[in-house]
């Protein structure tokens, strides 16, 4: 009874100091803290601002239809979003296969094999000829066939947190897309209302460019007729070169605006038939207070987000490498010597097999292993956090730019009505004849130059406009992209 169950006794004893034995866990870091201070995200913005988030279509709101077109053109062949779908995809077939690697397996096998037994090996008495023990050698023609399956029973998580972790780059990736797109519409219309102010200021400076050219006119006649001398006109003169060049100027940074747009868009010719339209007035979607919601409006921040929870899952996954793999195989196979017994019933044999395999020394692998992962993560901790305050101040940059730019923009309407009285004054004082065409043209040229810095103005609205709907996700929702 007693030598009965010593080996039992023994079986368990080994176990336990294998179970000891295994490669030690050293102590792990603490994951570092995502910080999303509240004071930061409760910022008030200013009132006369406040009109709700961006739509995800806010492009529509300035009633445009050449924008719409650019954008949808955009979205649907740009190459940056082609290589982002790609990405998608990669990490879409990454988590199906890791998912297949968590369940059970099963495969068919099927093998014939020719050969002539050693007689010194040990298979050697298969290599003679005896009837009486039932040996033809020393050739053979065997071969088997059957079902062969396995499965690991994953006891500890390790396949689960390694599926959680491919999930999470997985939905990083998507929000990428989502943020590349934002970036592209934002881009688009960017480069639009750049265009359309520096088409109107084109029109504006040729108007100023004929003005001038009156007057180059009039003092060169003059200086003909000797009533003025040579120095009288080199001041206008150089004023006139002077808006030919910024003429030229405004040419080269239209056409640069164009190339960029073909870039975007993919289409060499999407920017060659836009048509002047005038600077629409900006009344920005931002809402009264951004709270939490904010980190759900940024697929930059999404993307941050996921990408701590793929690396959390990858640290529960080290560890969980430390622990015992337990595994199941069974096979069902027909095998024989001779391929003439093969389909016999005596040919069959199964069997189910029971692994068990456990870490016990490797040279500190494990460990390194774990601290790799833990400090991937938390430098995607860290990385978070920052991405977070910059957020916050993206749009709190934007907010007070876009309002100042507003309240210059009213000061500039001022200035405008008056340069435009003093123009009217002078308009009628020539057709009463009180002072000539030259004086006329010259009473212009400050309402053109009061004309030309409010397009410019009015440029730098729009583009805050664009600049502070990017801060607020440019209509993201996390779960909604």
């Amino acid at each position: 009874m007693t030598s009965s169950r010593f080996p039992l006794a023994a079986t368990g004893v080994a176990l336990m100091l294998v179970l000891s034995g295994c490669a030690p866990m050293h102590d792990d870091d603490a994951p570092l803290a995502q910080k999303t201070p509240p004071q930061q995200l409760d910022t008030k913005l200013p009132p006369e601002l406040a009109h709700g988030w961006p739509g995800s279509d806010w492009w529509r709101d300035y009633h445009d239809s050449q924008i719409d077109r650019l954008v949808e053109r955009s979205l649907k062949d740009s190459p940056d979003l082609a290589v982002v779908q790609q990405r998608i995809k990669l990490a879409q077939a990454q988590t199906q296969m890791q998912e297949a690697s968590d369940g059970p397996q099963m495969d068919f096998s099927a093998n014939i094999e020719r050969q002539k037994m050693s007689q010194e090996g040990v298979m050697g008495p298969f290599a003679l000829t005896d009837p009486a023990a039932g040996t033809t050698g020393p050739y053979y023609t065997n071969g088997n066939f059957g079902l062969t399956a396995s499965w690991d029973l994953d006891l500890w998580g390790k396949n689960r947190s390694e599926v959680e972790a491919k999930v999470g780059v997985m939905r990083a990736k998507q929000a990428e897309l989502a943020q590349a797109k934002q970036v592209i519409s934002a881009n688009v219309v960017r480069l639009y209302w750049d265009m359309q102010t520096l088409l109107a200021l084109k029109d504006v400076k040729q108007q100023t460019l004929a003005a001038q050219k009156k007057i180059v006119d009039v003092e060169t006649s003059l200086y003909a007729e000797g009533i003025n001398s040579s120095v009288d006109g080199v001041e206008p003169n150089i004023d006139f070169v002077k808006t030919q060049q910024q003429i030229d100027e405004i040419d080269g940074r239209i056409n640069m605006a164009k190339a960029q747009l073909a870039a975007i868009t993919g289409d060499a010719h999407a920017a060659s038939n836009i048509k002047r339209v005038s600077l629409p007035s900006v009344k920005s979607q931002v809402p009264d207070h951004m709270g939490y919601e904010l980190l759900a409006r940024r697929p930059d921040l999404q993307e941050a987000h996921w990408y701590i929870e793929s690396s959390l899952s990858s640290v529960d996954a080290a560890k969980a490498a430390f622990y015992p793999d337990v595994n199941l195989s069974a096979f069902l196979q027909n095998d024989a010597l001779h391929l003439s017994d093969l389909f016999r019933g005596s040919a069959q044999q199964m069997g189910v097999i029971g692994g068990f395999t456990l870490p016990i020394f490797d040279s500190g692998r494990l460990n390194a292993n774990l601290d790799i992962v833990r400090a991937e993560s938390n430098l995607s901790i860290a990385s978070y956090n920052k991405a977070v305050v910059g957020a916050v101040n993206d749009v709190e940059k934007a907010a007070s730019q876009l309002n100042a730019i507003a309240a210059e923009n009213q000061h500039q309407v001022t200035v405008l009505q008056d340069t435009q009285k003093l123009k009217t004054l002078a308009q009628a004082r020539y057709k009463a004849g009180i002072i000539s065409g030259a004086k006329m043209s010259a009473a212009l040229l400050p309402d053109l130059s009061e004309q030309a810095k409010a397009i410019q103005l009015h440029g730098q609205w729009l583009n805050a406009d664009v600049q502070l709907v990017s801060a607020l996700g440019g209509g993201y929702r996390a779960g909604k992209a």
